[in-house]
């Protein structure tokens, strides 16, 4: 088993997480078997509590895991499908160790950070190891190295190092190489500390990748590697990427940064096959159609918040040969004049979301789209935004509305989860994880899923109440996909529209590159389809010239 560790320095966004998934693309490409970790130093249990606004998208896994968004480019960038063991927090350590205490498992010790809580640590990276079935961990740290509360996940580092074997490890240090403008110049100042300050817990780095906004020169690849003591070839230079995070692989690549990584790891392996990456990466950068879709929500000054519906659009346009221009909408200014702000889009999408703040202008987004025939894709909130507005509009139900945001509504259409009713803990007491939903025939959701049964992933308290269902499928309100009992509703769709789909989980957490989402890839059909005049354009970018042939990247499953 061989090991990569990967740590962060100077500042933080630096793009750790797309710097290991970059390089576990690059060795899956290689034919290594390749495994993620995240290990994030804050003490929450886990982001599921933290506001979008401040943390981002929570990522939801398989098994009901509320993660870090960085495990949703672990997921997207590899083969990957991991799970609550491939995400730490200081919050779950500390726990850990405080049940422990309680129980005694200590026998009468003094309970210390070492070695009990680095020793938390190292067990879960010996929980990955122990399976057999990878050749290869990576590790993120999360945070800025420095920071005290990193300091036991370092030690803890430090330690299995010497226990597994130097030449088992290869420490991979993410930095930054900032350009002072009024010098014209690189500074190499601030990566000497961060490395500096490394050494000093006692890591010391094999890697150095920099983030720079200007090329690397030979004489900053010395410096950098002199004061740093890693070799020249392993200083490798990360610019920002022009178009997407998808050429981030291949910008690694072209540095040599896979191939360095095997052989400090004495891995054997052939030359990575990307020309399936390449010609994603192409339709992405230069499609040969763009349209324009709307994004209402409420988290949107934070592109972050909406991380995995984004990569899903475009995973689902680059299927298609397409380009998107998202057109990000506050939901709150959208109580005003909604016709004037997305009259000229070719598809309206709603995310999913919590709190009652922005709800009337999703509502009538939702309408807007009914209305006007424009495609709609709901996710999660976006479902029971569509099942307020036509129990309102079309079924006359005008108090429709959801207990979430009128906990006396008196017609709520949506409503608690029986077993919701008596939590008042709100840290991991959702509908989480992987749920089947069975596809009624004859319907659009059959057609695009070709599939009798699915099974997606769910982030909800809430849930459509079935008082109301025959009373608004006289109207045309289609429930299309239910729990296997049929208790619960899972997907709607309207019944006299092109393309009006709303789903109760969040699709867009399993979506790939070369695999999109059934209902993305429906959406983005249906928004070239749209008749009006503004649905789709040629794209004018002088890279659309080379062109990939006119067929599927990769075969659709």
């Amino acid at each position: 088993m061989k090991y990569i560790f990967v740590t962060g320095g100077v500042v933080s966004s630096l793009g750790k997480g797309l710097a290991a998934a970059s390089l576990g693309t690059l060795l899956e490409a290689r034919g290594l078997r390749v495994v993620f970790q995240k290990f994030d130093p804050y003490l929450n249990v886990d982001p599921g509590t933290m506001n979008p606004f401040q943390h981002g998208e929570v990522y939801v896994l398989n098994d009901g895991a509320e993660t870090d968004l960085d495990l949703g480019h672990y997921e997207r960038f590899t083969n990957c499908v991991l799970s609550r063991h491939n995400n730490l927090t200081s919050g779950q350590v500390y726990e850990s160790v405080i049940l422990k205490e309680r129980r005694g498992d200590y026998l009468g010790k003094t309970v210390q950070v070492i070695p009990h809580v680095t020793d938390v640590i190292k067990d879960r990276i010996r929980e990955l190891s122990d399976e057999s079935k990878y050749d290869v961990v990576i590790t993120e740290i999360g945070g800025t190295t420095g920071d005290i509360e990193g300091l036991p996940f370092l030690e803890a580092i430090r330690q299995f190092i010497l226990e597994v074997g130097a030449e088992n490890v290869v420490n991979i240090h993410v930095t930054l190489v900032p350009y002072i403008k009024a010098a014209h110049e690189l500074k190499t100042k601030p990566t000497q500390q961060s490395v500096a300050k490394l050494r000093e817990i006692g890591l010391q780095p094999q890697v150095l990748i920099c983030r720079t906004e200007k090329p690397l020169d030979r004489d900053v690849r010395q410096k950098l590697s002199m004061f740093c003591s890693v070799s020249e070839k392993a200083v490798i230079e990360a610019r920002d990427v022009e178009h997407t995070v998808y050429e981030y692989p291949l910008m690694l690549h072209t540095e040599g940064l896979d191939g360095l990584v095997g052989n400090l790891l004495q891995l054997k392996t052939a030359e990575p096959d990307l020309a399936d990456w390449r010609k994603f990466v192409e339709r992405v950068v230069s499609p040969n159609k763009r349209i324009k879709i709307a994004v209402v929500g409420k988290y949107i000054d934070l592109r972050d918040a909406y991380k995995s519906i984004y990569e899903s659009l475009t995973h689902a346009a680059a299927s298609q040969d397409c380009g998107i221009d998202l057109k990000l909408i506050d939901a709150e200014s959208l109580q005003d004049d909604p016709d004037g702000q997305l009259k000229d889009v070719a598809g309206v999408l709603i995310p999913g979301g919590f709190g009652a703040r922005g709800v009337e202008g999703k509502i009538k987004a939702a309408r807007f789209a009914r209305e006007h025939k424009v495609p709609y894709l709901g996710l999660c909130l976006g479902m029971q935004i569509a099942t307020i507005e036509f129990a309102r509009n079309v079924c006359g139900i005008k108090n429709a509305n959801s207990t979430e945001f009128d906990k006396n509504a008196a017609e709520p259409v949506i409503s608690l989860l029986e077993e919701q009713r008596g939590v008042r803990k709100k840290g991991g007491s959702m509908r989480l994880g992987t749920w089947p939903t069975k596809i009624v025939h004859g319907t659009l959701a059959a057609k695009i899923y070709r599939r009798d049964d699915v099974m997606e992933r769910h982030r909800h308290r809430y849930e459509f109440n079935m008082k109301y269902r025959d009373r608004m499928a006289e109207k045309g309100f289609t429930i299309s996909g239910t729990s296997p009992d049929g208790a619960l509703a899972e997907l709607i769709e309207l019944r006299d529209h092109p393309y009006f789909l709303a789903c109760q989980y969040h699709p867009e957490f399993q979506s790939k590159p070369n695999k999109p989402h059934p209902l993305f890839k429906g959406f983005i059909q249906a928004c070239l389809a749209h008749p009006g005049d503004s649905a789709h354009r040629v794209a004018t970018d002088p890279l659309s010239l080379p062109r990939v042939p006119e067929r599927e990247l990769v075969p659709q499953g």
